[in-house]
């Protein structure tokens, strides 16, 4: 009778990171220092790779690749583990996801050896990466059409609500609230439609890939892309074990768009200053400061802010992971966790200015006031000139500029007709023809606002113009996410129900 050294290794000890190519059990060192990191990034891929496990199951029952009596033990364990009983639990001891659940399916059933049949642990859990990334996406575009409708609304709300608009923080020419608004919608548009095209690309199989090149054992590919609810194939087995470019891509999108929430919430910030005094967010958006009792500091702000910061490092640590030969797992560890967990963080941070753009209040009369104490009037007098005299562009703004020096201490609507009058002889050494009432005109805001007919401009037609683009766009998108919500629901509801309905 053979010692215990010489009997051979039971299926849960080959299922462990010992077995087959290693004859001893991982260090300590190696277990606390790396799987049980590589394990906290994978928890949430739990689900999802209870649903990859089931297709592939299923399909190899199909295919004659596992003995059917096996296929349906294994499916019933299966469909027990999906619902993570309490006698489940990991533990970097049994390395990873993979091999924990694995570990578990050992102890109940002979069949677990059939699990792996063509298959690599890294196609497992690299579709059930796919899987979370793919369900994370689609509900951080809705989150973004809810943004996009809130600016829409606000943008009509306050199609009037004058206001400077800044560059270099200066008062730079009139506009209103909503057209400020308006112009944060557009590039969150851009951000759906990159949404789009990326769930296009991402939303294809990479089940059935083997490791690199396939394998010789049958995995009925397109039969486990259409349970899965993908749209179709990764047509090279090696490209789809090792994708890359596709997580940087979602990276770089996170990025753009957390960058453009980053920078209205800078803006609204300094809005929301006392030397600005334009905007005002709700109390429940706010927090108190400890030590000065006057203090409402927007809150809200400054963490949709630090989220921009947080996605841009993530997109330079996603891109530096996939700096490596093409056949190397080190490029997925790390962002199986963090890149669903950032997906999180920018949804949550796009509903939460949703949220606080929905409740902020607009100073009306201070946004008047800044407007017309200041001189962001001047292109709008200079393009008077243009307009009514014949003078061209560069002798007019010459000619306001040298105003807004001469009058620095008063504001471009103080300025008399004769004190233009003698301007325009000073500057031009000739009189022009432009009558007072034309002048006057010239530095009405909202005159001014009314004036700008061209598309994008301030005027009402215009903006009602922009907004009805805008809505129809975002019904367009919500459209198309809702229907591939459902037909991923559908596909993953049936595919439990082939389950059950195959163990009998």
């Amino acid at each position: 009778m053979p010692n215990d050294k010489q009997q051979p290794a039971s299926i849960q000890e080959k299922v462990l990171e010992i077995g087959g190519r290693l004859k001893s059990a991982p260090s300590k060192r190696l277990i606390n220092a790396v799987f049980a990191s590589e394990l906290s990034h994978q928890n949430h891929l739990f689900e999802a790779l209870g649903l990859v496990d089931i297709a592939h199951t299923l399909c190899a029952i199909d295919a004659q690749t596992i003995p059917a009596k096996e296929g349906r033990d294994l499916l019933a364990h299966l469909l027990e583990l999906q619902d993570r009983p309490d006698t489940f639990s990991m533990t970097p001891d049994r390395g990873d996801i993979y091999t924990n659940r694995e570990a578990w399916l050992a102890e109940r059933t002979d069949a677990t050896g059939w699990l792996g049949a063509g298959r690599a642990r890294r196609e497992a859990i690299t579709t059930a990466f796919v899987l979370v990334t793919r369900q994370c996406l689609l509900e951080f575009s809705e989150t973004l059409i809810d943004l996009c409708r809130t600016m829409v609304q606000q943008a009509e709300r306050h199609g009037l609500t004058l206001m400077p608009d800044y560059t270099y923080l200066q008062a730079a020419q009139p506009t209103t609230f909503g057209h400020y608004l308006l112009a944060f919608t557009y590039p969150l548009l851009r951000d759906l439609d990159r949404l789009k095209a990326l769930l296009a690309r991402l939303n294809l199989s990479p089940m059935g890939c083997g490791s690199t090149n396939g394998s010789r054992l049958l995995q009925e590919r397109k039969q486990l892309a259409d349970l899965l609810g993908f749209n179709g194939l990764i047509a090279h087995a090696r490209d789809a074990m090792w994708q890359a470019d596709l997580f940087i891509e979602t990276a770089s999108i996170l990025t753009t768009c957390s960058i453009s929430l980053s920078r209205l919430a800078e803006d609204l910030q300094v809005y929301s200053t006392q030397e600005f005094a334009l905007v005002e967010l709700d109390d429940r958006h706010a927090r108190a400061s400890k030590i000065m009792p006057q203090k409402k500091n927007p809150f809200a702000l400054t963490h949709i802010r630090g989220v921009a910061n947080k996605t841009t490092g993530l997109l330079t640590s996603v891109a530096a992971a996939a700096r490596t030969p093409s056949g190397q797992p080190d490029n997925r560890l790390l962002i199986y966790g963090d890149l669903p967990e950032a997906l999180q963080t920018v949804n949550d941070a796009a509903g939460l200015m949703a949220e606080v753009l929905q409740s902020i209040s607009f100073n009306t009369a201070r946004g008047e006031a800044l407007v017309n104490v200041g001189w962001a009037l001047s292109t709008d007098l200079a393009e008077s000139l243009v307009l009514e005299c014949g003078l061209d562009f560069r002798s007019a703004h010459h000619l306001v500029a040298f105003l807004a020096s001469e009058y620095r201490g008063k504001s471009i609507r103080e300025l008399s007709y004769e004190n233009l009058m003698q301007a325009v002889v000073t500057v031009l050494g000739r009189s022009i023809e432009l009558t007072e009432q034309q002048f006057k005109a010239a530095l009405d805001a909202n005159l001014a606002l009314q004036a700008r007919t061209q598309p994008g401009g301030t005027s009402m037609d215009s903006m009602n113009t922009m907004i009805a683009e805008c809505r129809e766009q975002l019904a367009k998108h919500h459209q198309k996410n809702q229907a591939n919500k459902t037909y991923i629901a559908d596909k993953q509801r049936d595919l439990l129900e082939q389950a059950i309905k195959a163990i009998g």
